[in-house]
């Protein structure tokens, strides 16, 4: 590919025109990180606490939040051709605030490899009647998912094109099933089975689960040729995944009467649907592995100057999100990834108004894009962005109204705007003194 390493896959340069994909294969995958068990698990949720229509309006309202998000983010990362943490360092962060990027998103990223890589084995243990044991299966799935993102994103196409056909056959077989036994208007006029779940809790929940995955689009946008397929990879990636899979889980769980997401599909699918649904857990586990080997790719280079494969870098990761999982102590480490679902999204609000509103680093991009190069210059750090950053992280922390995950994104890219509109305003300021002075 270019004379790129397969297993580099561009991590620390432009993608190039030739490298670029057709539409459907780039949102195979995006399609492939929505239609997953935690996917299903979520629509399940909203189904056991909300009528059809209620779970609706809180999918339709969560997943168009995410669409914003991902659409601008998607376009900038086509348009430069870079990731998120790389893109990052000409649209606010700096060079050392790009790689605090690249920490905090490979850390929750690989938090949530090793928590989907625990579901994917014990899936497969018990399908296997424990025939393998937790440690073993754990062990052996989180190496499998490791050897598919050594070889970066053409392989990830590939896992795409099996997991998401058989994850979208199970659950439509598990519908079939469900309107045999039910009758449709039934189900959607039928009142929900568990307590009830307020719209504003739904929406966050919708919004927050993906808000990470929206952020980190431009490592899959990269690849797209154009933004019109950024518009259409993103638009029906979203509302094919979260509203589709999700109203599919609210009949589902309305049918069962319980949100137990294996109980449900193994009532409607067998064993056999289960396990591919199982299965397709591979699809978001190997984005989430993808998007860490590209974080952590830019943090080594900007702080140490070193560029080492993406290859050898998710080898590593992937051995320790697999040990992780295998000790059973990510387990325990759902409460800081939620602690993350306020602290990535500021990176997105805090972009969006660096490129398409300030375009402060526009011009170092259009020039070095012309020539298939990265910008040679890029700030080393810029403490309004840490500002607006950390409040944008206390608005989403602490405001309890609304989506968390939607505030933290709000404020932070409109103190951002502010704080930067501030600083231009006084160097000005200085300036015209100091010709005076002189």
């Amino acid at each position: 590919m270019a004379g790129k390493s397969s297993t580099d896959d561009f991590s620390l340069s432009r993608v190039p025109a030739e490298a670029r994909l057709p539409m459907w294969e780039v949102l195979l995958v995006r399609i492939g990180a929505l239609t997953a068990l935690s996917q299903f698990m979520l629509g399940a949720a909203l189904g056991y606490g909300m009528t059809f229509w209620e779970a609706f309006w809180a999918t339709m309202l969560g997943s168009v939040v995410l669409e914003i998000v991902s659409l601008l983010m998607g376009i900038a990362g086509a348009r430069e051709g870079l990731s998120t943490s790389l893109l990052a360092r000409w649209t606010g962060f700096g060079k050392y605030g790009s790689s605090i990027i690249g920490a905090v998103i490979s850390i929750g990223l690989i938090g949530w490899f090793g928590i989907q890589n625990a579901v994917f084995a014990k899936g497969i243990d018990e399908a296997l009647n424990g025939a393998l044991g937790f440690p073993l299966a754990a062990t052996l799935t989180g190496l499998f998912v490791t050897a598919i993102v050594i070889f970066g994103f053409k392989w990830l196409s590939w896992t795409a094109k099996i997991a998401v056909p058989g994850f979208l056959a199970v659950i439509g077989y598990g519908i079939y099933q469900v309107l045999r036994d039910h009758s449709f208007i039934e189900l959607i006029h039928s009142p929900h089975p568990g307590p009830d779940l307020s719209l504003g809790v739904a929406a966050t929940m919708v919004a927050g689960g993906f808000m990470i995955g929206a952020v980190i689009t431009p490592d899959m946008s990269r690849y797209c040729r154009n933004g019109k397929d950024v518009f259409w990879m993103t638009l029906i990636g979203t509302f094919v995944g979260e509203l589709g899979v999700n109203m599919i889980a609210v009949l589902m769980a309305h049918a069962v009467g319980s949100d137990d997401v294996v109980t449900i599909v193994l009532q409607t699918a067998g064993w056999l649907g289960a396990a591919i649904v199982i299965f397709a857990t591979v699809k978001i586990n190997d984005l989430n592995l993808y998007s860490a080997s590209l974080g952590l790719s830019n943090l080594i280079d900007s702080v140490f100057n070193k560029k080492i494969n993406r290859g050898l870098i998710t080898f590593i990761i992937g051995v320790i999100g697999t040990v992780l999982s295998v000790l059973g102590i990510l387990e325990k480490f759902q409460n800081f990834l939620v602690f993350l679902g306020v602290w990535i999204p500021p990176i997105a609000g805090i972009m969006v108004v660096d490129y398409f509103i300030l375009k402060r680093g526009r011009k170092w991009l259009d020039e070095s894009r012309t020539k298939g190069r990265l910008p040679e210059y890029s700030e080393s750090i810029n403490p309004v962005t840490l500002i607006a950053w950390a409040l944008g992280f206390l608005a989403g922390y602490f405001v309890q109204s609304g989506i968390p995950s939607l505030n933290s994104l709000l404020v932070s890219g409109i103190v951002y705007f502010l704080g930067m509109k501030m600083f231009d305003t006084s160097k000005q300021s200085n300036l015209e003194t100091n010709e005076n002075v002189n």
